[in-house]
């Protein structure tokens, strides 16, 4: 396993975040757009609208990373994270860095006062759902989830 550490990510990553996040989109068959990827992470980034925590090698190179989202939960009156998107690259997948990400934004939830996290995964996504399930994470089977295309 290669050594790697997880930090919260700033600006001045942009350059290795947004490859991933161009590859998160592709896993979930966008089309590649770096551009796009660049513009949509600087965003978050610069507005703080979003937590982005990294995970890199000793050389400082780029192995994947998580992105939650703030938010509130009514039923519950607290706020929460939405751990939107949980990516690693595929020359690192099978030495812990997912799993290290998830418990990291777990920290990063209870350090920031979060009651709780949710995310969404493709049902076809059985590496994920395992990787989850081993951690605690309990599959919604009360609520269906729903969305809309706007414009």
């Amino acid at each position: 396993m290669t050594p790697f550490q997880i930090r919260p990510a700033t600006l001045a990553d942009l350059d290795q975040i947004a490859p991933l996040f161009d590859a998160y989109r592709q896993f979930y068959e966008q089309v590649p757009d770096a551009a796009l990827a660049t513009r949509f992470i600087a965003e978050r980034l610069q507005r703080q609208e979003s937590v982005i925590l990294l995970a890199e090698d000793a050389q400082g190179q780029g192995l994947g990373f998580c992105q939650l989202y703030p938010s509130f939960c009514s039923v519950e009156a607290a706020p929460i994270y939405v751990l939107y998107d949980l990516f690693v690259g595929p020359a690192a997948r099978g030495g812990g860095v997912g799993r290290a990400l998830l418990l990291a934004a777990e920290a990063r939830a209870v350090q920031d006062g979060k009651r709780r996290m949710d995310l969404t995964t493709a049902k076809t996504n059985q590496v994920a759902q395992s990787l989850y399930e081993s951690l605690g994470w309990v599959r919604d089977e009360v609520f269906w989830a729903y969305n809309r295309r706007l414009g």
